[in-house]
């Protein structure tokens, strides 16, 4: 008989069978860090720095203006801002108010961030000059309370400071940077934290096609961010903490930059090196000027177009990066080998915004190609018969993944149904559907749902499809994911036209590019006369996916 949890022998000799997770909010890794560490490096934007004692000040007198504000706790406020020393401030500052963070895309549309703050309740949003446009109509159409804008260059030094004035904002909104010099106030604020209050909500999609809220606790959180830290402690051990580092390219309002850039770097006391966007010429650029690197989470597509430049070779990455862990798509065997030959060790894993992006992780110094590893410390994890999600299946057989543990979400917010269909008993039904082997490593077989995966970005088919049925000509319309060397995956849909209408690929992609986040825009288009259906009148999305694979293999 298979033993209950075989993984536990191959674990890395630094990983714990269990962890002992602290009952704190997850702020209080800041004022650890400001602590031990005042005059380190919190954040490195464009060789502009701040220490982690010159966060907490700025952290807390952003808590402190919030309360002024009239936010209270419970409150809701969006963070619609990129990878920046304002969103590690903000996030902070929000949660020491008591409130809750809704991580917000500001890639996203007038729509899309309508449903999602309208859907949590949200009252004071936090954003930047780069998304004002489609900001002041959410603020009008939401009739927001507090809207707080930044420049993104007001915290690199030597570059014009902005003003309120300068961005023609709107008088009863407030200037990021002016609200803090305005708020002298740098004590704690007096809030009663329990574990179990909601820190955040992580918006995901949904089976309906609307995403839903992931409701993160603080415990939710720092039993993620203790997991994944001390997974790879058999190698950042040997980095002394003062020179430890991050590289935060993965986006914070992602689930995955959140946990494995920003709370990573506050627990380890380390600087994070902070790139809003990637852009590999002035990626690369940057990263020469750092010798050592402990840690620089990445997606496949990532590491695959820093691999593929010719100055990489001159970096000299595997005596510069400690550990690069993988996630958000399977990494590619060959890419795989080229991270090894460097010298780098390297972790890929799998997880959801509604485990605050931990779950099961390839153990450093025995990795599995093609297995996305062991359940972390703590987690159980089981596969079940796909039909009837009753029974468990036999090692070897495909199953769908239930997963238990300290890290999984509380529920959906304002969404008792879709709570009640993916949380029972503790056990989160994840959709995917996966394999474990005798020694307890799983492998993703395939995915109940149709999402889609591109260069790490999860894109539902649903919504794609909801937008190209808006279109005046199109009479019916299918999305599906199909392999693409870069990405991973892209996104093809499938169109069949109104009778005596003609249309371009171009004229679809720009109507598209109207209504959705870039990432989810069809980039390949095939016109038909007919779609597969089923018996009762449904298109047969996983054949034309299929079709698409077979073509891609020929």
């Amino acid at each position: 008989m298979l033993e209950k949890k075989p993984w536990l022998k191959y674990y890395d000799p630094s990983v714990p069978e269990t962890i002992h997770y602290p009952q704190i909010p997850i702020q209080q890794l800041v004022h650890v860090a400001a602590a031990t560490l005042p005059h380190k490096a919190s954040t490195s934007f464009y060789g502009s720095e701040l220490t982690f004692r010159q966060i907490r000040a700025q952290m807390l007198r952003m808590a402190n203006a919030l309360i002024k504000l009239g936010v209270k706790k419970g409150d809701r406020v969006a963070l619609a801002l990129p990878n920046c020393p304002q969103y590690v401030i903000a996030y902070y500052g929000v949660l020491s108010a008591g409130a809750i963070v809704v991580n917000i895309n500001p890639m996203y549309t007038f729509d899309e961030l309508k449903f999602m703050m309208e859907n949590a309740g949200v009252e004071t949003l936090v954003t930047f000059d780069g998304a004002l446009g489609v900001m002041r109509k959410l603020s009008t159409a939401l009739k927001l309370k507090n809207v707080i804008i930044t420049s993104v260059t007001d915290y690199i030094n030597g570059m014009p400071l902005s003003t309120a004035q300068s961005l023609k904002l709107d008088s009863a909104w407030h200037h990021y940077s002016e609200l803090l010099e305005s708020c002298t106030d740098e004590s704690v604020p007096k809030i009663d934290f329990k574990s179990s209050d909601i820190a955040v909500i992580q918006f995901t999609g949904g089976t309906t096609g609307l995403p839903k809220g992931a409701m993160l606790s603080h415990s939710n959180l720092i039993a993620s961010v203790f997991q994944g830290s001390i997974w790879g402690t058999f190698i950042t051990a040997y980095m002394p903490v003062a020179g430890r580092s991050v590289i935060s390219v993965i986006p914070y309002f992602h689930s995955y930059g959140n946990t494995c850039c920003l709370n990573w770097s506050m627990f380890n006391a380390a600087t994070q090196i902070l790139f809003p966007r990637f852009e590999l010429e002035e990626f690369l650029g940057t990263i020469a000027k750092f010798k050592n690197i402990s840690y620089f989470p990445a997606v496949p597509t990532m590491i695959t177009a820093i691999l593929s430049h010719p100055k990489t070779a001159q970096l000299d990455l595997g005596a510069c990066i400690g550990l690069i862990s993988s996630g958000g798509a399977p990494m590619p065997v060959e890419l795989i080998q080229k991270v090894r030959d460097m010298g780098i060790f390297f972790s890929e894993g799998w997880g959801m915004s509604e485990t605050v992006s931990s779950g099961i992780s390839s153990p450093i110094l025995r990795h599995k190609v093609g297995s996305i590893g062991t359940p972390g410390p703590d987690n159980e994890v089981r596969l079940v018969d796909i039909e009837t999600g009753l029974v468990d299946v036999k090692p070897g057989e495909p199953g769908e993944i239930l997963i238990k543990g300290p890290s999984i979400m509380q529920g959906y917010w304002n969404n008792p149904e879709e709570t009640a269909n993916q949380l029972k008993d503790g056990w989160l039904s994840t959709g995917d559907i996966g394999q474990m082997d005798e020694e307890g490593y799983f492998y993703i077989v395939d995915r109940k749902k149709d999402m889609i995966i591109a260069g790490g970005f999860n894109i539902y088919p649903r919504e794609v499809d909801e937008v190209l049925y808006q279109h005046p000509k199109i009479a019916e319309a299918v999305s599906a994911g199909v392999p693409d060397a870069y990405r991973g995956e892209t996104v093809k849909a499938f169109i069949v036209l109104k009778p005596g209408e003609t249309a371009t690929d171009k004229e679809i992609i720009d109507f598209c590019k109207t209504k959705l986040a870039p990432y989810k825009v069809p980039k390949l288009i095939e016109f038909r006369t007919e779609l597969p259906k089923s018996a009762v009148g449904k298109i047969l999305r996983k054949i034309l996916r299929d079709e698409a694979i077979t073509k891609s293999k020929k």
